[in-house]
């Protein structure tokens, strides 16, 4: 190992980490854990060169091989998601949904995006990130009484304030996004209307959840969590769009490409193209509604009811505790989750009253329904005991049997 030789604090920092993946439960949905195939190509000497532009059309010489592997990853998420154009350059979703913002708004344009307590982004509008320092943000919100899309605000909302451009999307809301419905609407005004899938994508591309190409004039997304993907982003958009997107992505708002990060995104696109694929994605959607399931039995109220994806938030008022408690008792006990606000949250986004559970990562370490339930069980006796030790040592002990019958890389030596 050339590492361990050169710099033994970062090499230690890294097998430290592999550890901690191999011996957690995640449970985190925006996290997961792509194929060595994907780590191989990410870690290549394809991060060696700078192939600033575009495929044939570079600034800098010595590119042909740049030029195959990114027309290759562009013609891979074209045909996936059977799109008109794709841009694979964007280093992150907010820096996808920028570059949309960029190329047809001013700044100070209205827009609208959901609430980031109601299951939205930060990049779709929040006062804390540049969508909504640039711009103006009417919130979408979801109902009080079923926590689902108030589609009748929505249009109300939209015909009073004509937003330029609406976002449909969520980090945290359950349940199917109808985008035809948000294409009627921004017809009715005409608006643009993005369609950020960062967390869907992967369980779009298997057919397992409706697909917002046909109805969005743009899309984007992560690579890196249902996808199983590296961390990075994707934009797809009608091709009317694309010489503006293009242009916005590069020189707009980034310089040269990570064409390692790329040689992983179009692995990574290939293998979901494959059967294999799409029976993992069907697992993941089982695994989660299994998984809510058994925490609803317990008498947990699950936000929305239930899930139509890979995730789903659990509300913990009931239970007088707080998501950042919840957190870190789980993660006491072997368990990783991340403290989220729910709808009309009384508490501030530092403790929220409810956790986002996902079960992506789980289930790309093999894990099926039968193991949901045992999950469920051990989390509800973690939260129940608020953090009592014994109990915190009994769930650690079961959480290290469990992942040993499902182990994490085996073949990755450090």
């Amino acid at each position: 190992m050339y590492l361990k030789k050169t710099d033994i604090e970062i090499y230690e920092a890294i097998k430290q980490e592999l550890e901690r993946q191999r011996n957690c439960l995640e449970l985190i949905a925006s996290e997961n854990f792509p194929s060595l195939a994907v780590l191989e190509a990410q870690g290549s000497i394809m991060g060696n060169k700078y192939a600033e532009g575009y495929p044939s059309k570079r600034y800098y010489g010595g590119c042909q091989y740049m030029d195959v592997v990114e027309t290759i990853a562009v013609e891979r998420a074209k045909l996936l998601f059977n799109s008109e154009h794709a841009n694979v350059q964007p280093h992150s979703g907010t820096q996808a949904n920028m570059a949309v913002y960029f190329a047809v708004l001013n700044p100070q344009d209205t827009i609208m995006g959901m609430h980031l307590s109601h299951g939205g982004h930060l990049s779709h509008g929040h006062p804390l990130s540049f969508s909504g320092k640039y711009y103006k943000v009417v919130p979408i919100n979801v109902k009080k009484s079923d926590q689902l899309i108030d589609y009748k605000e929505l249009k109300e909302l939209a015909r009073k304030h004509k937003p330029k451009l609406i976002v449909a999307g969520s980090s945290s809301y359950s349940r199917i996004i109808e985008w035809k419905r948000f294409r009627e609407i921004c017809d009715e005004i005409n608006a643009y209307l993005l369609a950020d899938v960062a967390h869907y994508a992967g369980l779009i591309a298997a057919g397992l959840y409706p697909s917002p190409v046909p109805y969005a004039d743009f899309v984007t997304f992560t690579t890196h969590k249902t996808m199983r993907g590296p961390r990075g982003a994707i934009i797809l958009c009608k091709k009317k769009y694309a010489t503006l997107i293009d242009k916005i992505v590069f020189p707009g708002i980034q310089g040269g490409p990570m064409m390692h990060t790329i040689a992983a995104k179009a692995v990574a696109l290939k293998e979901a193209m494959s059967e294999e694929f799409r029976l993992y994605q069907a697992m993941v959607l089982s695994n989660a509604r299994k998984l809510a399931e058994t925490l609803a039995k317990k008498g947990y109220r699950i936000v929305c009811g239930g899930t139509d994806c890979h995730m789903f938030l659990v509300d913990l008022t009931p239970l007088k505790i707080t998501g950042i408690e919840a957190q870190n008792f789980l993660e006491s006990a072997g368990i990783t989750v991340n403290k989220n606000s729910i709808p009309y949250d009384k508490r501030p986004p530092a403790e929220t009253s409810g956790i986002r559970i996902g079960t992506p990562a789980v289930t790309s370490r093999g894990m099926k329904e039968e193991e949901m339930v045992i999950i469920g069980e051990l989390i509800d006796k973690v939260l129940r005991s608020k953090g009592e030790k014994k109990i915190i040592s009994y769930v650690k002990n079961k959480i290290k049997t469990l992942l040993e019958r499902f182990p994490l890389y085996p073949d990755l030596k450090y």
